[in-house]
Formats: C-alpha cells, sequence, structure tokens
C-alpha cells in the first residue's frame, strides 16, 4: 500500500498536481504548445497582436500548432464579419469573406450564420443573401447551410422548442425566397405543420407563407393554391384559438393583394441575377449529413497545397488585384474605412455598381409590367411611359423576346408587343437585328422550348415587316458552320414565316433583287456540296419551291465548268499565238539589218 501511494504522488506530481520539476518544464512551455495540447477549449488567451507575432515567427508552415493558430484566427474572422453585416456594407463583408479560406471554413461558416440568425430573426432576409452570393461562388457552403438549417428544424419540432423553430422556419422562407433551397421544402413544410393543425403549428404556417407567399407564388402556383384550401379546411374546422383564426384570415386578406406587404426580395438584397443561382433540392424526408466535424479542429496533412489551391480560388473568385487587397484589407477596421478619402468612396461606389442593382431592378419592372398586361398594346403602353434611357433600350428588346422565351408554348402577345415597338422607332428594329445574330450565335445553348419561341418571336417579326430581312445574312446555312440546334432554328423559323406569308410570297421575297445578296449563306452556290444540303434541308421542312434557283444552278453546274475550261484553253492558246508572233515581228527586223 505505501508503494502505490508513492506511485500515486510521484504521477500527481508529474502531471502538474503537487511541487515539483514537472511545474518548471510547464512554465517553460511556450503559449504555442500550451495553446495546441489545451485542445478544443481554447487554452490561453492571446493578444491579437501577438498572435500575428507567432504566426510571422513560426517556421514550419504545416505544424500543428500553426494549423491551429490560423483556425482559431479564421473562426474569429468569419464570426466578426457575420454579426457585423447590413443591407448597406454587403458587398464589402461578401469581399472579405472570400479572402479568407471559405473552403476550410465551410463549416465555420454554416455555424457562425445559424447562431447569428437565431440571435436576430429579423435579420434572417440579411443572412440569406449573404449566403445566395456565396453559393454562387462555393455551392458546398450553401448546401452546409440548407443541410442544417433542416436538421435544427427537425429537433426543434420534435422538441416542441417553438422559438427556435420559428428562427429556423423564418430562415428556410427567406432561402426559398433566395433560391438557395427549393420550393419542394418548403411544400413539406407547410405539409408537416398543417397535417394534425394546433395554435403553434398553424401560427408558424401563417408566418411561413407570409414571408415566402410571393416567392412560391411564382414559383409554385399550385401548390400554394392546395396550401390555402388546407387553411380554409382548418379555418371551417374550427378547432384553433381564435386569435389563429384572425391570423388565417387576415393571410387570406394578404394573398388578395399578391403579397404587396411582403414582396420575396428587397431591392438592397437582389444581389444574384435567377440564372447564376444554384437551387439545393433537399426535402425533410432526406437522410441529411449535417457534417459536424467541419466545426472542429483537424491537423490537415497536405495543408500548404490546400492553402496553395485556395490562393488561386481566390483569384479567379475576387480578381487578381483584389485578391492580395483582401489579406490587407481583413485586418483594418470600421475606423479606417470611416476615415477614408474620396479616393476610396469612388473604389467603395465601384463596388456597388459590379452589383447592377440598378439593372436588375430595370429587368423586374420591365418583367412585371409584361406579366401584369392582358394585352400587347396595353404592355407597350406601360413600358413607353416608364421612360427608360436610350442606352437601356436594347435591355428592353431583349427582356421582351426573354419573357416570351420562359413560356411554355409560344404566346402571339409576344411577338406582337415587338412588332409594336419596331414600328414606333426604326431603331428598334436594327436593335431586333443584333440580338438575332447573338441569339443564332448562342443558340446551342438553349432548350428546344426556349429555341422554338425565340424562332417564333423573330419569324413574327420577319414577316411583318418590323425589322430588316438582312438579319438573314448571319445564317450560313452549310454542314460545317451549323449544329443541331441551329438547323431547328432555321427549320422553325421559315415553316413559322411560310405559314404567314404563304410559299409564294416567301419565294418571291428570296428571289428580290435588292435582298438576294444577304441570302447567299441560306442559298450557298460557292460550292456544290454546300449547295446539295440547302437543297436537301428545305426539301426535308417541306420548302423545296425555295430551291428551284439552287437546283438551277446545280443542274447547269457541269456547263458552266465546261464552258469556263474552254475560255481558260482559248485564252491560253491565244495568249501562246500572241506570243509567238510578237517573237516572230521582233526577229524580222533583225534579219533586214543584216547585208
Amino acid at each position: 500500500r505505501d508503494r502505490g501511494r508513492d506511485e500515486d504522488k510521484g504521477a500527481g506530481a508529474e502531471n502538474g498536481g503537487g511541487a515539483g520539476p514537472g511545474d518548471g518544464e510547464a512554465k517553460k512551455m511556450s503559449l504555442m504548445e500550451r495553446t495546441v495540447r489545451a485542445g478544443k477549449a481554447g487554452g490561453a488567451y492571446i493578444p491579437p497582436f501577438r498572435l500575428k507575432q507567432m504566426m510571422a515567427e513560426a517556421q514550419d508552415k504545416s505544424s500543428p500548432e500553426y494549423q491551429r493558430m490560423t483556425w482559431e484566427g479564421l473562426k474569429k474572422s468569419i464570426n466578426g464579419l457575420v454579426n457585423k453585416v447590413t443591407k448597406t456594407n454587403m458587398p464589402m463583408i461578401i469581399k472579405e469573406l472570400l479572402s479568407h479560406n471559405m473552403v476550410r471554413a465551410r463549416g465555420l461558416y454554416a455555424r457562425s450564420v445559424m447562431k447569428a440568425q437565431l440571435a436576430s430573426p429579423a435579420f434572417s432576409s440579411v443572412y440569406a443573401a449573404l449566403t445566395a452570393v456565396i453559393n454562387t461562388k462555393l455551392p458546398e457552403n450553401g448546401e452546409t447551410v440548407v443541410k442544417r438549417v433542416v436538421g435544427q428544424f427537425r429537433r426543434s419540432y420534435k422538441r416542441n422548442d417553438k422559438p427556435v423553430c420559428t428562427a429556423m422556419v423564418r430562415f428556410i422562407a427567406h432561402l426559398i425566397n433566395q433560391q438557395v433551397a427549393h420550393e419542394i421544402l418548403g411544400l413539406q413544410l407547410l405539409t408537416v405543420l398543417l397535417e394534425k393543425p394546433t395554435d403553434d403549428s398553424v401560427e408558424l404556417a401563417v408566418s411561413f407563407v407570409k414571408e415566402a407567399g410571393c416567392a412560391m407564388q411564382q414559383l409554385s402556383p399550385q401548390g400554394l393554391h392546395a396550401i390555402f384550401e388546407r387553411f380554409r379546411g382548418v379555418l371551417h374546422e374550427g378547432q384553433i384559438d381564435k386569435r389563429v383564426q384572425y391570423m388565417i384570415e387576415g393571410l387570406f386578406a394578404v394573398r388578395k393583394t399578391n403579397f404587396a406587404e411582403f414582396p420575396a426580395l428587397e431591392p438592397e438584397l437582389d444581389l444574384v441575377d435567377a440564372d447564376d443561382q444554384i437551387t439545393h433540392e433537399l426535402s425533410l424526408d432526406d437522410q441529411i449529413d449535417p457534417e459536424p466535424a467541419l466545426d472542429i479542429f483537424h491537423v490537415d496533412p497536405a495543408f500548404e497545397e490546400h492553402e496553395s489551391q485556395w490562393a488561386e480560388m481566390k483569384r479567379e473568385l475576387l480578381g487578381e488585384d483584389s485578391g492580395d487587397e483582401g489579406g490587407a484589407e481583413s485586418g483594418s477596421g470600421e475606423d479606417e474605412s470611416e476615415s477614408e478619402d474620396e479616393d476610396g468612396a469612388a473604389k467603395t461606389q465601384d463596388i456597388q455598381d459590379e452589383t447592377e442593382t440598378d439593372l436588375v431592378n430595370l429587368r423586374r419592372t420591365i418583367y412585371l409590367t409584361i406579366q401584369s398586361s392582358m394585352q400587347a398594346d396595353e404592355a407597350a403602353h406601360k413600358l413607353m411611359k416608364l421612360q427608360i434611357k436610350p442606352e437601356q433600350t436594347k435591355e428592353l428588346l431583349r427582356m421582351i423576346v426573354e419573357c416570351g422565351m420562359q413560356e411554355r408554348t409560344y404566346m402571339k402577345y409576344y411577338g406582337v408587343l415587338a412588332e409594336r415597338f419596331c414600328k414606333v422607332k426604326r431603331e428598334h428594329g436594327e436593335i431586333f437585328d443584333e440580338l438575332f445574330a447573338q441569339y443564332y450565335a448562342t443558340v446551342h445553348r438553349l432548350e428546344t422550348n426556349k429555341l422554338r419561341n425565340v424562332a417564333k418571336i423573330f419569324a413574327h417579326l420577319l414577316h411583318s415587316d418590323s425589322m430588316p430581312w438582312s438579319c438573314l445574312e448571319y445564317i450560313l446555312l452549310n454542314e460545317e458552320e451549323t449544329t443541331s440546334s441551329s438547323r431547328i432554328f432555321i427549320k422553325i423559323l421559315f415553316q413559322e414565316i411560310s405559314e404567314y406569308m404563304g410559299l409564294t410570297k416567301l419565294k418571291e421575297r428570296m428571289e428580290d433583287q435588292f435582298l438576294s445578296q444577304h441570302f447567299q449563306g441560306l442559298f450557298p452556290r460557292d460550292n456544290p456540296r454546300n449547295t446539295r444540303f440547302a437543297i436537301n434541308f428545305f426539301t426535308s421542312i417541306g420548302l423545296g419551291g425555295l430551291t428551284e434557283g439552287l437546283r438551277e444552278h446545280l443542274k447547269n453546274l457541269p456547263k458552266m465548268i465546261m464552258q469556263a475550261q474552254e475560255d481558260s484553253d482559248s485564252s491560253s492558246s491565244s495568249s501562246s499565238s500572241s506570243s509567238s508572233s510578237s517573237s516572230s515581228s521582233n526577229k524580222r527586223p533583225a534579219k533586214k539589218k543584216r547585208p
């Protein structure tokens, strides 16, 4: 027993339990090693200036001590930036966030955003907008946020934790508004809340529909209609409290105004184009892995390699010059930004312009005006009242084509609307000429349905003589310079024109002496192979009558080749005879001079 007690005392002394040589070794231990051995708790407090000094003095950049210091700095920086974000400083915060290693901090970012949103649910729209911008650059970060928010909602709903559940429902609504999460997630959430209605669940459902109803009405109108029918059923059952019944009645009143008081996106937070956004299709029934290990520090054997890869990725995200500036600006606080001179203010203004907020607002206004009009004349009248600047006219006409492109089937409404603008000003027809060239050059990127709608819109403008027929000079109909998409585009274009004009009038237009020079690419005569390709193409789409001139040219081509050869032979013989006569004439005077 005495021997065991002595061993215990010795072990205690070695572990720092008593006085002895172990204390001296602990005092000699460096601050960096104490921080590393402290584990997850964080260890001793290190002032920021001292931490930077230690990182600068570290010789081995791949050592666990250095990696932990960078991890702690990364965690503090991201947490501070997320807590500082507002509607006004959003571009600056995004730039500073992307200057850090967001691939390594994927879990830290999700944790900081969820923590900040839970503390301030009123700023859910701001955090959702921040996540939407990060999601366009790094989709894995956005997916992690969506996974953890869905998982947090599940846990809080099972535990009947109303504050957390309310915050998560609000966050999911704004993620759907930003199209980071799919609308199916919102429909599933409402179905769960209204399956067995209680006062709290119906209250959550009402708040969710108010926040996300405007977006869901555009994305899934039938699904939202089914949800309102369920609300009507709950209201008729009368099993919930009067206060909640009044909330449902208020929700129906909000629906009648088309959610005018609850827009999907505020102008300051509409920072991402719908085409650039990446939507994550997660549902409440999926097996979701929140990846909690991302929040804990792990030693990376290939730390330096991963840091160099992130440096290259950061240059692509921020640009070559902004990458170096980001590291310098990350250490500066708000005091420096307030004390900047006029040059700094000009740079900030440039950053705001790069978000193209004015352009996005203009496109939204044009879209809503077109969709809210019953007839093309009404839409044209409203759009002309918008007082659009001359440099924005091209964007207006492009939006008309894009709105028609998004329809499931072609609507003559958009062709008539474009025709009205062309009849108002001749310059609009020239702009449509440029748009025709752009859409034809990128037609391979369009889906078949969109391709068909675009072709029919331009066909309407051509057969109504709203835009110049010279735009067809951009089409080169041969096997090498066309793709399957471009051939489908040409097929729909000419079939639609012939349906309105008739084959006879279309043929007369194609043979017009003033316009025929613009149709040389459509009816090539430079190469017999291209000529046969054009003849076969128009014949296959039922417009073989347009190729009579090509057939005649192809029929007479051998005779023309023979005639050209005979002319070349005769010219060569005449040249040889003339050369011989000239040589003989040169020789005769020489003979006369000999005597």
